[in-house]
């Protein structure tokens, strides 16, 4: 694949300690695959999910530890089977406006999920056969050249900044006040810094400040958040040790309606777009060019995950940008961490006290390390977007979606609502409607002489 080929030209300019095949031993294995996990937040589209259909308590963490084992088994299939990249799954927040839109139509509650689970199968099985035709790569080969692909990686790095700042530190559940938020969001950005920086100054002796910078900036910002009392332990002490998963069939009967199916299909081919702009960016950090057979692979891979997660009670899933981010941050990037951390996945997914001990960390000492990992991100795209031509054409292909972007994070969540429901699907995702704009300029503006 050419556009795939041409995007990823750059030589990385950081220092990666373990190649992408390269194996590691247990212990570092378990360490770093549980580092990844914590960054990824895969308990938050649940739970906004949850609270959107106001389900009980009991029902919610059902669907939590659902979303947990099915990222898990996704991102072994995508890791290890499929693709074969440092890749980790987990829940996309593309589909919640119409999984919840779904939900309802059907009557709302617990048992409205039914028709998402359903749906989800269909256009699940759908995504498979277009990785296998190689349908799917065609369009991609076409439609994101290395202009596009950088500009989308870009997005991704932008979009998540507001989200990391507005939604993890900025924003108040409790008593806290945003004061307590940034001094704890601070305590995990220097523990990161300071990590970091300092493995890189002692040099290979400092590889294990490098690997464990996440792991180090969430423990402190966890301790300080016991210091002002902010950490839980009474939600982590009452919760269970094991919990047998639900699974289609036997513990629920999927629906199938062919509205629902039509719109969950209009959905994949949206979320799709940002998951390109993923596998790119992995590639980017990684120096290692995403050949036709990955990316076939790749789509084959993301239908199957969104299958299990159908299959085991949970919402699609997709590639997570961030753990590109903390490649680049730890300098690892072996897929055997990525084994490990789908192992840790799984392991949330069966054990509700395993799950609640991550979904306490506060939101804030997340958002720190968050907002590191998103500049990271967007610095990715720069470095491929440097080695184009900043032509008139292409500073539009470039500037015009990142004003999407921001124009739709920005977009007053009344006025969408009034929009019709197609087009909030489309509007919900601000990466996946920032790339559809990005390829089409691309397409549409002639190329200068």
């Amino acid at each position: 694949m050419e556009s795939a080929k041409n995007l990823q030209e750059t030589q990385y300019e950081g220092h990666l300690i373990v190649a992408p095949n390269e194996k590691l031993p247990w212990n570092k294995i378990i360490f770093l695959g549980l580092q990844h996990v914590l960054a990824m937040d895969v308990y938050v589209v649940p739970f906004v999910i949850a609270s959107i259909l106001s389900l009980g308590v009991a029902e919610a963490s059902i669907l939590i530890q659902a979303t947990f084992l099915a990222a898990g088994i996704a991102t072994i299939i995508q890791a290890h089977f499929c693709m074969r990249l440092p890749i980790a799954q987990g829940p996309s927040y593309v589909p919640i406006g119409a999984i919840v839109g779904i939900t309802m139509a059907a009557g709302g509650g617990f048992l409205g999920l039914n028709e998402v689970f359903g749906s989800t199968m269909v256009a699940s099985l759908l995504l498979v056969v277009l990785g296998l035709t190689g349908v799917f790569r065609k369009l991609i080969n076409v439609l994101v050249p290395r202009l596009v692909g950088g500009t989308i990686i870009l997005i991704i790095g932008l979009s998540l900044l507001p989200v990391a700042l507005d939604s993890n530190i900025y924003a108040i559940y409790g008593t806290e006040t945003v004061t307590q938020n940034i001094l704890l969001a601070l305590v995990s950005v220097v523990t990161l810094i300071f990590c970091v920086t300092l493995g890189i100054h002692m040099g290979k002796k400092g590889n294990w400040l490098r690997t464990g910078a996440v792991i180090f900036a969430l423990a402190a910002g966890s301790v300080a958040a016991q210091v002002m009392g902010r950490f839980q332990w009474e939600s982590v002490a009452a919760a269970g040790w094991l919990a047998r998963p639900h699974l289609a069939f036997i513990d629920y009967m999927p629906s199938f309606t062919p509205s629902a199916i039509l719109t969950m299909i209009f959905v994949f081919f949206v979320l799709m777009a940002e998951t390109t702009g993923t596998w790119f960016a992995i590639g980017s950090v990684i120096n290692e060019d995403v050949t036709p057979k990955q990316v076939d692979r790749g789509v084959v891979g993301e239908g199957l995950g969104c299958l299990v997660s159908s299959l085991v009670g949970s919402t699609p899933v997709t590639g997570y940008s961030t753990n590109a981010g903390l490649i680049s941050i730890t300098g690892v990037a072996s897929r055997y961490a990525f084994y490990g951390a789908g192992a840790w996945l799984m392991m949330f997914g069966l054990s509700g006290k395993l799950a609640t001990l991550i979904a306490s960390i506060p939101a804030p000492v997340i958002g720190g390390v968050f907002v590191v990992v998103c500049a990271i991100i967007s610095l990715s795209g720069i470095r491929i977007l440097k080695q184009e031509r900043l032509t008139e054409r292409n500073m539009f292909v470039i500037g015009v979606p990142m004003v999407i972007s921001l124009a739709l994070y920005l977009l007053p969540k009344d006025y969408m609502a009034t929009l019709p429901e197609l087009l909030q699907y489309v509007l919900g995702s601000t990466v996946a409607s920032a790339a559809i704009v990005a390829i089409v300029l691309n397409l549409i503006l002639p190329q200068e002489d």
